[in-house]
């Protein structure tokens, strides 16, 4: 997948950012965080609903890329690693660098399940 390169620009700084690099976003206020791949964390005036136009808007080739989850989330879907909506933890990771693991609902967690996953795997054990 070629490389979609969004530039943030205020009055004292210019990010350029690989969204396809960007783990997740997290809103803070009117203000929205993002923490990639390697690391690397960046605030951005820009509110969660605002950005997640934006990245519809950058990933309309490819609407699967990201998800909104809840109200405080828009994760990279490439780096869903597990989902248990018991202990209510997303673990996002790459599977050789990094390894995050966010807090969700259990309803959230439940329906990006449902969006990843939309049916059940059979059992392998039926019951007789």
């Amino acid at each position: 997948m070629k490389p979609k390169t969004i530039y943030f620009s205020s009055r004292d700084e210019l990010l350029r950012v690989d969204l396809s690099s960007i783990v997740y976003f997290e809103a803070d206020g009117n203000y929205t965080r993002f923490v990639s791949a390697n690391g690397l964390s960046s605030m951005v005036c820009m509110n969660l609903g605002k950005m997640e136009e934006l990245l519809a808007l950058r990933f309309k080739d490819a609407p699967g890329s990201f998800a909104r989850i809840g109200k405080r989330f828009i994760i990279n879907l490439r780096y869903v690693y597990g989902i248990n909506t018991l202990k209510q933890e997303l673990v996002l990771s790459d599977q050789s660098t990094f390894t995050m693991t966010l807090e969700l609902s259990k309803v959230a967690l439940k329906a990006l399940k449902e969006l990843i996953s939309p049916t059940p795997v059979p059992d392998n054990n039926p019951k007789k």
